[in-house]
């Protein structure tokens, strides 16, 4: 009976997808009557029939070795192509966050989207986003992960420009599109080089062939930078970090599932490909330079945005660059475990300011304020997640953070300086949007601010419950095993909590304390201010692109068409004149009689007979 279970768990993926094609009808013009709205039903019903078949999976699976299942649809020539999944604890359990996600992301857009016509369109679009993740957490092959990351892009491009009429959306859309293209074109170099050097595709075969691989410190450089340029891509990593933030113009519900879900699925492909990324200290070595400046930037740069969904966006940003940290050190159950207690706590806190957002109409801070009063559940609910996003106890992140903290000061104790920076700095800049939002006098957008509907309110009153009851949940199964080392398990945890706490008074001190002018120099006020706008505007990092590749692709696009429209163009213009007019020419100096036509063909016929008989007289 067990056996017969996990042969069915290739249809968890196809749920999503099964639920995106029921929506369509009501997407398009052909279905008008009774509203949008069950094309969101039968899409919640096929995420919630994926959800209880992960769940009766689980106890299935768990305890087991992994289950290797495969499907040959094409094979000729040489050429095999088949569709690999793995079915073991750790894909099924992420089958089951990502459903639990998706479900509660939907059943929050029934009332974030209540009043939007396109709402079957989006549903449509976010069962497609949920069949792609599901099929991805699954996926045993890296070029069928590929091709699911592809659809990821196209998903996330669809979704960025939901809201098509408006300009910012569209160019934000386009960004984000353009910008994964980057790293998705080195990815796919990768793949191709990979695939004529090893037997196969498959991570497990994939993990012995790098075992005994023979390839030359150059080559294995090469390849594995181009591996890891499609995950730097995916998961918002500087330099490719930025689309991000922009794809906050999109829908709110989908940011939740983009936030917390999307970016982990190019840090899941990257923990699938270690064993290979490991054939070179220097990819190794790539992967700490990437995470640790991304981790500690977006940090910094989140302190200086004033749209609010910018300022969680850049956060995650920053946490994911903590697990290519992990991974550059090659502690994978490290970065698993960040992943999962990151996906749950941002999912809430976009929840949160979602609904903010909603009943205020406005993204910026500085228009906010009070709202603590008026939204107690919203309130609430955002300091759950605040708090589960930093290392304060008891929550999920502290523990993860411990055991993160255990296992990487062994191989490198700098690791657990940038972890508790990046913890501080993230619980200043929660802080400062806590104190701006909830906190000080109402603003002309706060007075009137009704609590949210049941729809949005119901999800996050759940995932605040899986966010307090995190530790618990880890603990029994088993994901917060202690390690016996020379630094006591106490030290770290106390050095989590202060560096929370710094940030938290840190962050209350900018917002409520303000230091008399007398006090402050000028020249501190100018460094203030380059420093402020070096991060409100991204490190300029935008600017820099927009100065050098984007000046040089434009000046060479303008070369070769002024080269195109005078040389080419040119060209093919005379040959059509002389064409034109040597056959005007021909309908003129011809008089139409056949006696005349039989006079020029002899002509013709003389002439080359004369000229072979010359040729063969000599």
């Amino acid at each position: 009976m067990t056996e017969s279970l996990l042969l069915t768990s290739w249809w968890v993926p196809f749920y999503g997808l099964a639920g995106a094609v029921l929506t369509l009808p009501w997407a398009t013009v052909g279905v008008r009557s009774g509203g949008p709205r069950p094309a969101a039903y039968f899409n919640m019903l096929m995420t919630v029939l994926a959800l209880v078949h992960g769940l009766t999976l689980l106890p299935a699976v768990w305890g087991r070795l992994p289950l290797q299942l495969e499907y040959t649809w094409l094979e000729t020539q040489g050429m095999r192509l088949a569709l690999e999944l793995e079915v073991s604890p750790v894909t099924i359990g992420a089958v089951v966050v990502i459903t639990f996600l998706s479900l509660c992301a939907q059943i929050y857009a029934l009332g974030y989207m209540e009043k939007d016509w396109a709402l079957a369109r989006f549903f449509a679009l976010l069962g497609f986003f949920e069949g792609a993740i599901c099929g991805l957490a699954m996926s045993n092959n890296l070029l069928l992960s590929y091709a699911l990351l592809e659809m990821l892009t196209l998903s996330t491009y669809l979704l960025v420009g939901f809201w098509y009429a408006q300009p910012l959306v569209v160019t934000a859309a386009r960004d984000a599109f353009l910008t994964k293209r980057v790293g998705d074109l080195l990815l796919l170099m990768g793949v191709v080089v990979l695939a004529n050097l090893a037997p196969s595709l498959n991570f497990q075969d994939l993990a012995l062939w790098a075992e005994t691989a023979n390839l030359s410190p150059l080559s294995a450089t090469l390849l594995g930078l181009a591996l890891i340029a499609g995950p730097i891509g995916k998961c918002a990593q500087i330099p490719l970090h930025f689309w991000l933030d922009e794809a906050m113009e999109g829908p709110n519900p989908a940011s939740i599932m983009r936030n917390s879900l999307v970016v982990a699925c190019g840090a899941y492909v990257l923990i699938k490909m270690q064993p290979v990324l490991a054939l070179s200290p220097w990819v190794l070595g790539a992967l700490l330079v990437v995470g640790t400046a991304t981790a500690i930037g977006a940090s910094c740069v989140a302190l200086a945005q004033i749209d609010i969904k910018r300022a969680l966006s850049h956060s995650t940003s920053a946490y994911l660059g903590l697990v290519f940290v992990a991974v550059g050190l090659e502690q994978n159950e490290v970065a698993l475990l960040l992943l999962l207690t990151h996906a749950v706590a941002k999912a809430l806190l976009f929840m949160s300011v979602g609904a903010v957002i909603l009943i205020t109409s406005t993204q910026d801070v500085t228009e906010m304020g009070g709202l603590w009063s008026r939204l107690p559940a919203t309130t609430t609910a955002f300091l759950v997640g605040g708090a589960a996003s930093v290392s304060l106890l008891p929550l999920g992140t502290f523990w993860a953070s411990i055991y993160a903290s255990e296992r990487l000061w062994p191989w490198a104790p700098w690791a657990i300086g940038v972890l508790l920076l990046v913890n501080g700095l993230t619980a200043l800049n929660l802080t400062r949007v806590y104190c701006r939002v909830f906190l000080g006098p109402r603003q002309a957008k706060t007075r009137r601010a009704p609590e949210i509907a049941w729809p949005m309110s119901v999800p996050m009153l759940s995932l605040s419950i899986i966010n307090i009851l995190s530790p618990v949940i880890l603990h029994e199964l088993g994901l917060l095993t202690s390690v016996e080392g020379p630094v006591p398990a106490w030290v770290f945890g106390g050095s989590l909590v202060a560096s929370s706490l710094a940030g938290c008074l840190v962050g209350w001190w900018i917002t409520h304390e303000k230091l008399p002018t007398a006090w402050v120099h000028a020249s501190f006020v100018q460094t203030w201010r380059v420093a402020h706008d070096f991060l409100a505007y991204d490190l300029y990092i935008e600017q820099f692109y927009r100065q050098t590749i984007v000046v040089w692709v434009a000046g060479a696009s303008s070369l070769m068409a002024k080269f195109d429209r005078h040389l080419v163009d040119g060209v093919v213009n005379m040959i059509g004149v002389a064409t034109i007019a040597g056959g005007e020419g021909l309908k003129r100096s011809a008089p139409g009689q056949a006696q005349a036509y039989l006079l020029t063909i002899l002509l013709g016929v003389i002439v080359v007979c004369a000229y072979q008989l010359t040729t063969m007289l000599r």
